[in-house]
């Protein structure tokens, strides 16, 4: 793996990191924490086999695959490789292996299918318009998603309602449109308290947050954001969209 991706429009290092940019610990961390952790247990028996963490590999996903090794709760913890990560993203999968014990399940798209559409629409289709970007997304990211969500019923996400104004209403549990739940068991947790927990538990996270980038994807669609701009301004930023990929797409 390498080290920091060498990005044209990263940001200079800050003193220090994320933790010392973000981390706040606040009087109703604790409350959160064990909620967050009640969430997890009853996912895990109403749903049993049929749970998995869908993880980004974020650092909202990282505190949850913490939280769910900490209880020792028996949830599968699966992950999408696109093709067009980070290095710094898929050295996570070794870091939680050595943290915590366990492998991350990978699921890639069909190879013969990304071949094929970057020989129709090019490398950089992303780029050319909001219809290719979503194409890309849909071969890269949501035709491995719906096999990772294959026979289960309910999955768990690192959505927050801070995030973005698409996502102000994300709710702990609820349907997904396809008859399964989806579980945010974070969801009212701050941008400083994610922070905090990461701080206090030490928590393994992608050294690119440490380059402004709190939203992190795909390479070509990433970049850090300035001062004073939205969450998730550095995802997509040539678009004038609600910065989502399908993912989370409200039905």
């Amino acid at each position: 793996m390498s080290g920091v991706s060498a990005l044209p429009w990263a940001a200079a290092p800050a003193a220090g990191n994320a933790i010392g940019l973000y981390a706040k610990w606040t009087p109703a961390l604790e409350a959160k924490i064990e909620a967050a952790l009640q969430r997890l247990r009853d996912a895990s028996i109403a749903h049993g086999d049929g749970l998995v963490q869908s993880s980004s590999l974020g650092v909202e996903d990282m505190v949850i695959t913490d939280l769910i090794s900490r209880t020792g709760l028996p949830v599968h913890i699966s992950t999408l490789d696109t093709g067009k990560l980070h290095a710094e993203t898929l050295g996570l999968l070794l870091q939680i292996k050595d943290r915590y014990g366990f492998e991350v399940e990978v699921f890639k798209p069909v190879a013969d299918a990304v071949i094929q559409f970057v020989a129709r629409e090019g490398e950089d289709a992303m780029y050319k318009s909001i219809e290719l970007r979503k194409a890309c997304c849909g071969v890269r990211k949501m035709e491995p998603l719906g096999r990772m969500l294959a026979g289960r019923s309910a999955w768990i996400t690192g959505l927050r309602r801070e995030q973005s104004g698409a996502r102000g209403d994300v709710a702990f549990d609820e349907d997904d449109g396809n008859h399964r739940r989806k579980i945010s068991p974070i969801a009212d947790w701050t941008w400083a308290e994610v922070w905090a927990y990461v701080e206090r538990y030490a928590v393994p996270y992608n050294p690119l947050h440490d380059q402004f980038m709190p939203s992190i994807g795909c390479a070509p669609c990433t970049r850090a954001i300035a001062v004073g701009e939205d969450f998730r301004a550095g995802r997509w930023w040539w678009e004038d969209s609600t910065k989502e990929c399908g993912l989370h797409a409200k039905s």
